[in-house]
Parts: C-alpha cells; sequence; structure tokens
C-alpha cells in the first residue's frame, strides 16, 4: 500500500520508522496512533489522510516491511548455487545479517507474526502465505535434482525440506516472544539447522 500511495519520501520514510517502532513494542493492541505520530513529528490529520485506521496503517506496514526484508534477502543470495540444503544455510546467515543492520524491522515482522488481534490476524496471514508461496518459487525453481536419489519424488522432497526449516524458523520465531532478536543465539540455531541438514541429506540426497 504504501508503493501506491503519493506520500513525501521523508515523511513516509518518518512515518515508517514510527510505526514500525511503536507497533514492535507494543503490539496492535496497545499501540498508539498519538504515539505514532508523535514519534514521527507529524499530525494525526495527515496521518489518517493516508490511512484510514490504525488496522490499515498496521496491515501496510506488515506488507511493506516483509517485500523489504524479501529483497534484501535476494539482493545477497548467490543466485548460481543450486544444491537446496547451501541455500538454505546461507538464507539463515544473510537473515542474521540483517537483523543486525534491521533490529526494529526484525522485531516489527517477528512481532507481527505472533499477533492474535482478529482485526488484522487474517490479514496479515494472507500476506504472509503469498509471501511464503513467492518465496519458495523464486529460491527453489532452480535446484539441482540430479543430487537427490533414484526414485524419490523431488518436488514433494524439496517441500518437505522447506516445510522443515519454516518450521524451525516459527519455532525461533515463539522463541522471540521472550527474547529480543539481539538475544536470539545465533551459534545455536545453526548447530540446530545444521544437524537436520545432515538427517535430510541422508533421507533425500544420493
Amino acid at each position: 500500500m504504501f508503493k501506491t500511495l503519493n506520500i513525501d519520501s521523508e515523511k513516509e520514510e518518518r512515518i515508517i520508522n514510527a510505526a514500525t517502532q511503536v507497533f514492535a513494542k507494543n503490539g496492535y493492541q496497545n499501540a498508539s496512533t498519538n504515539a505514532i505520530v508523535k514519534e514521527a513529528k507529524i499530525s494525526k490529520g495527515i496521518l489518517f489522510h493516508y490511512f484510514n485506521s490504525k488496522k490499515d496503517l498496521y496491515v501496510a506496514l506488515y506488507e511493506h516491511l516483509s517485500d523489504l526484508f524479501t529483497e534484501k534477502i535476494y539482493e545477497r543470495i548467490d543466485w548460481k548455487e543450486r544444491d537446496i540444503f547451501v541455500t538454505i544455510r546461507a538464507v539463515t546467515l544473510i537473515k542474521f545479517e540483517l537483523f543486525a543492520i534491521y533490529p526494529h524491522l526484525i522485531n516489527f515482522l517477528t512481532s507481527a507474526f505472533l499477533e492474535e488481534a482478529p482485526e488484522v490476524k487474517d490479514d496479515i496471514e494472507q500476506i504472509k502465505v503469498k509471501m511464503v508461496e513467492n518465496s519458495f518459487a523464486k529460491l527453489f525453481s532452480n535446484m539441482d535434482t540430479s543430487k537427490f536419489k533414484e526414485g524419490v519424488d523431488v518436488k514433494k522432497s524439496i517441500q518437505i525440506i522447506y516445510w522443515t526449516f519454516e518450521g524451525i524458523a516459527n519455532q525461533q520465531q515463539q522463541k522471540a516472544k521472550t527474547l529480543s532478536v539481539e538475544e536470539i543465539n545465533r551459534e545455536e540455531v545453526l548447530a540446530e539447522i545444521d544437524s537436520y541438514i545432515e538427517l535430510l541429506k541422508v533421507s533425500f540426497y544420493k
């Protein structure tokens, strides 16, 4: 939605930064638009000129920052790499790199992922499902299938591998309920991912 709004770029940046921080800290229900406009140094009238409600702002922000986060991953990924496990590990490392660069963005996306407010939950889920489908298609459409065992259904195998690591990511986001991005143990997460990679290689690779 941010892309379709005719907002002055400097003002847009202030709204994004302010809303990201306020929503990440307070969640949807407890976030105040008064706090957002104060942080952004704009009037409430200007905010609601572009967004009809707090919900509209929240959903638009989630879609915008999800797209931004995905684009940052795509910018850093090695598109020549065709081993699915190398790609998955690389994406994990890139995410940790982005955690350090954009902590407020990551905290907001994690908060939104866990958001239970009925006003926004379905909208967030729809955006998330679409993003996962698009990412899966883009990241894994050109994997080296010659590494897989004879007779296995490669398409289903890739889906199982992807779902496994999506599950790990979801577990980490659940842990983030009580931890900030900075407190997530990078080495612990990588060790868990490496253990699953070895297990899945035995199951699916020659």
